[in-house]
Order: C-alpha cells, then sequence, then structure tokens
C-alpha cells in the first residue's frame, strides 16, 4: 500500500490565462487523501513576471523545472500546462515519476490548428472577446457555481495581455513542437479530457495516449474543458489511482 506521505509529491500546472488557483478544489482533495501538493504558477502568470518577448515551449519548461520541489515528483499538467508536463518529461525525466496529461491538445488537424491561430489573433486585437469567448467555451451548460465562473473570468481579465499573447502563441504551436518526442516517454502517463471539450477533444487524447507508449486515457462525460474545476473530485481520483499503479508497478 502506497504510504502517500512519503511519496513524491504532485506538482500542478496550469493552463493559458490562469494562476495555480484554479487547482482549489482538486488540490484540497489530494491533500485530503495525504498527498503533498504543490501548484506553481507558470512563467508569466500569477506571481511570475509578464512574459516580454516571444518564447517557446522548452524555455518554458526551463522555467518550470527550475522551480519544482527537490527530485522526482509527480507531474499533472492542464492544458498549456500539460503541454509543458509532457516537455519536462522528455527533457528532465529524471524528475517526473508520472505524467498527468490534463485536457491536452495533441497534433492538431490543420482545422483544428487555424481555429486555434484565429483565437490568438483574436487576443491580439480584442482581449475582451478573448475573455468572454473562452468562458462560453469552457462553462456553457455546466452546473459550475456562478462564483467558480466569475473567478476564472476576474483571474482572465486580470492578465497582462502582451504576456497572454507569448504564452497563447506557445499553446497555439506547441503540441507539434512536441509530438516527435511523445513516443520517448517512457512515465506511466494518463490522458484525460471532457467529452464536451472544444478545444482539448476526447480525439486529441486517445491521439495522445496513442503517441505515448503504455499511457492509459480518460474521458469525462458530460466534462467541458475546464476539467479540474467541474470535475475535481473525480480527477482526484484518477490521478490517485496513476500514482497507485505506478507504485505498484515499480515494487513488482
Amino acid at each position: 500500500m502506497l504510504d502517500r506521505a512519503l511519496a513524491a509529491p504532485i506538482v500542478l500546472l496550469h493552463g493559458v490565462g490562469l494562476d495555480r488557483l484554479m487547482w482549489g478544489e482538486t488540490s484540497t482533495m489530494l491533500e485530503e487523501m495525504g498527498y503533498r501538493v504543490v501548484a506553481l504558477d507558470l512563467p508569466g502568470h500569477g506571481s511570475r513576471p509578464p512574459l516580454r518577448s516571444r518564447t517557446s515551449l522548452g524555455e518554458l519548461a526551463g522555467d518550470v523545472e527550475a522551480r519544482l520541489p527537490d527530485g522526482e515528483c509527480h507531474l499533472v499538467g492542464f492544458s498549456l500546462g500539460a503541454l509543458i508536463a509532457q516537455q519536462l518529461a522528455v527533457a528532465a525525466p529524471h524528475r517526473v515519476r508520472t505524467l498527468g496529461c490534463v485536457s491536452s491538445v495533441c497534433e492538431r488537424t490543420d482545422a483544428e490548428s487555424a481555429a486555434v491561430l484565429g483565437r490568438l489573433a483574436t487576443a491580439q486585437n480584442d482581449f475582451t472577446a478573448t475573455v468572454e469567448r473562452s468562458i462560453e467555451r469552457w462553462y456553457a451548460g455546466t452546473t459550475v457555481s456562478a462564483q467558480l465562473v466569475a473567478e476564472t473570468k476576474r483571474t482572465l481579465e486580470s492578465n497582462d495581455v502582451e504576456s497572454f499573447v507569448h504564452a497563447y502563441e506557445v499553446f497555439a504551436t506547441g503540441d507539434r513542437a512536441i509530438a516527435p518526442f511523445l513516443s520517448g516517454i517512457r512515465q506511466r502517463t494518463l490522458a484525460i479530457t471532457g467529452e464536451l471539450d472544444p478545444g482539448s477533444t476526447p480525439e486529441m487524447t486517445e491521439r495522445l495516449a496513442a503517441r505515448i507508449p503504455g499511457a492509459e486515457s480518460r474521458v469525462l462525460p458530460g466534462v467541458r474543458h475546464m476539467l479540474p474545476v467541474q470535475a475535481p473530485r473525480q480527477l482526484a481520483q484518477e490521478i490517485d489511482h496513476l500514482i497507485n499503479d505506478a507504485e505498484g508497478a515499480s515494487s513488482d
């Protein structure tokens, strides 16, 4: 039986335009299970300095790596955070014990790439519209409380626009940058998304799981993009299963 108090910490990486506070309920549930949880702000987000020039997936991952707890961690990334987590699993495999990819994109089709690049152009020219459309895509038709939706909207509105655009460009192109290296990931991996996620689709999650050897995929019924907010208990349970399966396999 895994002693969670002695296990490697779980490190949580949020999505573009958000901050570490988006993990609130998921983090609390994991802590109640006995895990040590560390949620980090991505470069250009939350407490971190804004991005003032174009950047890359590798540069974002390098910044995060420098702030990871010592030793191995169970790394869980959401959306842009999932791409960064994949990059770290490739570039710093000794730091990543297991890999959780939540609402991740993967090898977008030409049409999917055109759509996200269109959203990037909107962010550059009309950030208010970007915020409104994001909230609609992420929460429309869900039972997430108005308070939580408002908190997400406030976080998006508080972004430095230039910094957001630089980070969003990585989100829009990073899946193709990491794609050639996915087959080299050896950590036990979970790819999970919501059935109704219009941007990080179930097809992308299946695609990602097929590219990473031995990866498992999950699609949660009725869930949209903000899976950690909409379904925190299910996500915490899936992360717990991932870690227990990995630790059980290592002790065989």
